[in-house]
């Protein structure tokens, strides 16, 4: 039975109701670090390539089943929840005849590292039952105790409920991990019987029924029991993830990217950050966002789905959500970019700007205080502080133009539909509702009229009506 690479199958165990959670969203898809826990526990093992991934659903089994939707992956229903041996069951249908092992995994362990599992199956793979993985553990709690016997393999694994005074004294501990030849443990998975204080179907007794059966089946200890570790509610969410959080710290660590307090960001397992790269604390970097080579990303900014050219700086409070920002740009510090937002090269967008469905063009910049909404705005544009594009009509948006080389001067309506042309001039304070040629200067502006001696003649109205009060 000797198998460098061992064919097998995964079990993925998706179906309870995770009622500790306190939520209407299945337990496996609450997502930890950027992706849903199931997520996390197939990535870890498609690396190494299984011959069929199976996974039981049952709680929201139609929005795990529309998650995972073109994967190739296959499933089947628990309904109602009986216990992890019944959700094994589930599975022969679909799996009986391989000869394959079958490795079974919980969809809420994402800590699981894909190591861990190739070495699980490569001692399965020698043994006539399989494998599984324990951990030792100075205070084993609720977990259910591992009982060797005298070859050291696995007798018999007894839940916490279930478990003597002499038993739960044992600090080995069941992990939940399983690689089992799938032939033997559907004979014996047949013949389960709900015995225990829950009245379920238990897969650990399943186990020992193939070490009485004569189907050894070895333990496989954790260096780092940590892997283990599931998600029953909020706070063990919350455990996973930071825990994920320092394992993606480290790995940006050691790929060359600086961040200057690595406890202090919060980077999604989804995202891309190149070398020389530089984040402050305080930051979020959500979903597919890339950063590429010797951008800096300063203090309290968001970026979701947001890509970042190379030598970009991002100051401080800006948030970026599907936007993308060109090689050498400048944006903030506390601008908010909107989806659809595309910066060219050496853009700058400053202080208190907002744009939407906004394309600005190499060099262009709009420095502060402004709103650039469904706006087309060519290369070396300056817009002025305050200016904004008047896009919606109450009922349709509408698209602002501004061609290469435009001058937009400070607190100007742009009031959509517009095009200022080529190399065109708006003046400071100016409403446009026109087109503008290229190379012309539009001014829109009430005709100013100065009042000689206004201020005075004021005062002394305001002192006569004072005196008559007296």
């Amino acid at each position: 039975m000797n198998q460098d690479k061992p064919e097998f199958d995964v079990l993925v165990l998706a179906a309870g109701l995770g009622t500790r959670m306190k939520s209407h969203l299945p337990k496996v898809l609450h997502p930890a670090s950027g992706r849903p826990l199931v997520d996390h526990v197939l990535r870890s093992v498609a690396p190494l390539r299984p011959a069929r991934t199976v996974v039981v659903v049952g709680a929201g089994a139609q929005l795990v089943e529309g998650f995972l939707a073109g994967r190739g992956i296959e499933f089947v229903r628990q309904d109602p929840p009986k216990g992890t041996g019944d959700a094994v069951r589930m599975a022969r249908p679909l799996l009986a005849g391989s000869g394959r092992l079958l490795l079974i995994l919980s969809g809420d362990v994402p800590l699981i590292r894909t190591e861990t599992l190739e070495k699980l199956l490569g001692v399965a793979a020698n043994m006539g039952g399989g494998a599984l993985l324990t951990a030792r553990l100075a205070e084993p709690g609720a977990y259910g105790r591992i009982v060797r016997d005298p070859m050291g393999r696995v007798e018999r694994i007894v839940e916490a409920r279930d478990a003597s005074s002499e038993e739960r004294s044992i600090g080995e501990v069941n992990a939940g991990v399983y690689a089992l030849r799938e032939e033997p443990l559907w004979g014996e998975l047949a013949l389960l019987q709900p015995s225990n204080a829950q009245g379920e179907y238990y897969l650990t007794d399943a186990v020992e029924a193939l070490s009485r059966g004569g189907f050894p089946v070895a333990p496989v200890v954790l260096a780092d029991p940590q892997e283990m570790a599931g998600v029953n509610t909020r706070a063990e969410l919350a455990d996973v993830a930071g825990a994920l959080r320092g394992r993606i710290a480290a790995r940006h660590l050691a790929a060359g990217v600086t961040l200057v307090d690595p406890d202090g960001v919060w980077i999604d397992d989804t995202v891309e950050l190149a070398q020389d790269v530089t984040i402050h604390p305080w930051v979020h970097l959500e979903g597919t966002t890339k950063i590429g080579t010797g951008s800096v990303i300063r203090s309290f900014c968001r970026l979701a789905n947001a890509h970042i050219g190379e030598n970009a700086e991002i100051l401080e409070g800006v948030v970026a959500n599907n936007a993308e920002i060109g090689n050498r740009s400048h944006v903030g510090p506390w601008a908010h970019l909107r989806p659809g937002t595309r910066l060219g090269e050496e853009v700058k967008v400053g202080n208190f700007v907002e744009t939407k469905k906004a394309t600005l063009g190499r060099g262009s910049k709009a420095s502060h205080l402004s709103y650039l909404g469904d706006a087309q705005i060519g290369e070396g544009v300056n817009v002025g502080a305050g200016t904004i594009t008047c896009n919606y009509d109450g009922v349709d948006k509408h698209v602002t133009v501004l061609e290469d080389g435009v001058f937009i001067g400070s607190d100007s309506q742009l009031v959509a539909p517009v095009t200022v042309g080529r190399g065109a001039y708006v003046g400071a304070g100016s409403t446009i509702t026109k087109d503008v040629p290229a190379g012309a200067l539009a001014i829109s502006r009430s005709t100013q009229k100065n009042v000689a001696g206004w201020v005075s003649k004021k005062q002394e109205k305001r002192r006569e009506k004072s005196e008559k009060k007296v």
